[in-house]
């Protein structure tokens, strides 16, 4: 019963994490495509005399990390095994608290 919960709990959080890759890949493509019309309009309107699309291409990339990062799992802190690894810690030593309190 456990190995079929452990395993559903590993098959749902792989879902997750593949909703955000895709998210992120999505994210990706349309930063893409309107940064570099972004990029053509700055040209068009003044050849590069003041290049304003890159403050729009710095902002959004930012962010792009931070879902990245996330999507990637590259910050241990903030994927679910480490929610989930730290909530059954806590409780554990509540368990511990509660049963040397009660002795």
């Amino acid at each position: 019963m456990e190995a079929d919960h452990n395993k559903e709990n590993r098959y749902l959080r792989a879902k997750e994490q593949v909703g955000e890759m895709k998210k992120f890949y999505t994210s990706l493509f349309f930063y893409i495509i309107i940064i570099s019309f972004l990029g053509g309009l700055n040209y068009y309107v003044n050849e590069w005399r003041y290049m304003w699309f890159l403050w729009a291409a710095f902002g959004w990339g930012i962010g792009l990390i931070f879902q990245a990062a996330k999507a990637f799992n590259w910050a241990p802190f903030m994927n679910k095994n480490w929610e989930e690894k730290k909530i059954k810690e806590l409780m554990d030593k509540e368990d511990k608290f509660t049963n040397n309190r009660w002795s």
